[in-house]
C-alpha cells in the first residue's frame, strides 16, 4: 500500500505509481494507483525466492539451491549451513548481491 509499493502473489507482480501526488490523485478520482503488472516465469520466481530468502534471519532452505555452490560459499565464509538452511554470515551480508548471483547461476 502506498506510492511505489510492489506486491507479489501466485507468480504475478504489480506496482503502484511512485509519485505521491499522482498516487493521491488516482485514488481521489476512484482509479487504481497501479502502474504496471507482470507475470513471472519459473526462473524469475526462483530468483525472487532466493533473493528474498537469503536475506531472512532464518535463511533459505539449502534444497532450493545447488548444494555444491552452498559448500563453496560456506568454505569462503560467506554463509553457514544450519539445520538444512543457508544463512548469510556478516561478510555474506555485505556481499549479498554477489552471493545471490552465484546461487541462481
Amino acid at each position: 500500500i502506498g506510492p511505489g509499493a510492489h506486491s507479489h502473489r501466485a507468480g504475478e507482480r504489480w506496482w503502484n505509481v511512485k509519485h505521491p501526488r499522482t498516487y493521491a490523485d488516482r485514488l481521489a478520482a476512484g482509479h487504481s494507483p497501479e502502474e504496471g503488472r507482470e507475470v513471472l516465469t519459473a526462473d524469475e520466481r526462483h530468483t525472487e525466492r532466493v533473493m528474498l530468502g537469503v536475506r531472512l534471519a532464518e535463511g533459505l532452505p539449502v534444497a532450493d539451491v545447488d548444494a555444491t555452490v552452498c559448500d563453496e560459499l560456506e568454505g569462503e565464509g560467506l554463509v553457514v549451513i544450519d539445520d538444512a538452511r543457508l544463512v548469510l554470515t556478516r561478510q555474506g551480508r555485505l556481499l549479498a548481491d554477489a552471493v545471490i548471483r552465484r546461487l541462481v547461476a
